[in-house]
């Protein structure tokens, strides 16, 4: 069977086997329920609090904020309604590149509830405009910003302490989804004046169906989840003891290695930028991805040139064992193509492929990528 090169790392990452090592116990001889008295119970609830300690030391906050859930889509959810409902919020101002995790729940309270949702405009490779979002705060009532750090798609970067400036100077309360950076680029909670911010565990080479929100002491929202005690009585469920453990695990490994997985990440996509350069004319990148310095390191979002096969390409990558997407996993299936590459107003004729990295690939990996691409576009 051949072996497949696998460029999708924004979409997932695969499991560490230290962390699966470190999950192991869980799934076999420790797996007492959290909220059990027993031996078995206590032990599990300890390794649920232990991941929580781990959690804030590396973000450097206190176990308090720190919630668990079952990925940055809970999060982003339980952040939006319990501000909407708990701290009465009346406007929410994001951007037509956010994740539809954000998206999504901001349509639904917007029609249900009649919630005043307004879009930041877009500077022309889609950085956020700062004086557009003052704009939108200076005439709004209490008001919730979110803005992501690091765009899933195109790999814009946030520079979060010039907007936390802009919302403590309106009011307003700020949450970013930090899921493409969390484990990536340094997160100092102690320093960073934010309300919230979401993670998710796979990642950075974590396990799927684990994630955390970030939850400042000077907010107290409603659980999106009713039900048992769990969580502080924020999220009712019999906790997900073996990930949380995988959740703590990972991004402990993740952060320490965090400045040499950058240089060779950055070494990889600037390696991919410059053969693709030279393999194929009329090559271009989405977004700031093209640019080294102020882009997601791990992330290159390539636009290739008008040609009969644009529409077949992942099709044909992926017969080749080459995995890679158009945009965000999250819309695999559908037809409507990306909603960020739609904001950048990117020509429907030029095919789009987002290449995402990790410290398994190789140039050999890129050479042999090139190269089918170099023979399905230029034949």
């Amino acid at each position: 069977m051949k072996k497949n090169i696998y460029f999708d790392n924004a979409a997932t990452t695969p499991l560490d086997p230290e962390v699966l090592e470190a999950m192991m116990p869980y799934f076999t001889n420790i797996y007492g329920n959290g909220s059990s008295i027993h031996t078995l119970g206590r032990q599990a609830k300890a390794a649920v609090e232990n991941a929580r300690k781990k959690v804030a030391e590396l973000l450097h906050t206190s176990p308090s904020e720190i919630f668990f859930t079952s990925g940055g889509t809970e999060a982003n959810n339980t952040l939006i309604r319990g501000c909407v409902e708990s701290l009465d919020v009346k406007t929410v101002i994001s951007s037509p590149i956010e994740h539809h995790a954000i998206l999504h729940p901001l349509e639904y309270l917007q029609k249900r509830n009649g919630l005043d949702f307004r879009l930041v405009n877009l500077k022309e490779n889609a950085e956020v405009d700062l004086e557009s979002l003052e704009e939108k705060l200076e005439n709004s009532s209490k008001a919730l910003v979110t803005l992501m750090h690091g765009n899933n798609e195109i790999g814009n970067l946030l520079d979060l302490n010039a907007v936390s400036e802009i919302c403590r100077k309106y009011g307003a309360i700020f949450h970013s989804d930090t899921v493409q950076t969390v484990g990536k680029f340094p997160i100092n909670l102690q320093e960073l004046d934010i309300d919230f911010i979401s993670g998710s565990a796979h990642k950075f080479h974590g396990p799927k169906g684990v994630g955390f929100l970030y939850i400042n002491s000077n907010n107290r929202i409603n659980p999106f989840i009713h039900g048992g005690a769990q969580e502080r009585n924020m999220r009712g469920g019999t906790e997900n003891v073996a990930g949380l453990v995988g959740l703590a695990k990972a991004l402990e490994i993740a952060i320490a290695k965090q400045e040499k997985r950058q240089a060779y990440l950055k070494d990889l996509k600037l390696y991919l930028k410059t053969e693709l350069e030279k393999a194929i004319p009329g090559v271009s990148f989405n977004g700031a991805s093209g640019d080294l310095e102020n882009s997601l390191y791990h992330l290159l979002n390539v636009s290739f040139p008008e040609h009969p096969d644009n529409q077949m390409l992942l099709f044909s990558l992926d017969i080749e064992g080459i995995c890679v997407s158009g945009g965000s996993a999250c819309s695999s299936g559908t037809d409507i193509g990306s909603h960020v590459l739609n904001a950048l107003q990117v020509p429907e004729e030029r095919a789009n492929v987002r290449f995402s990295f990790a410290e398994q690939n190789t140039k050999e990996e890129i050479d042999t990528v090139v190269g089918i691409l170099k023979r399905i576009l230029n034949p």
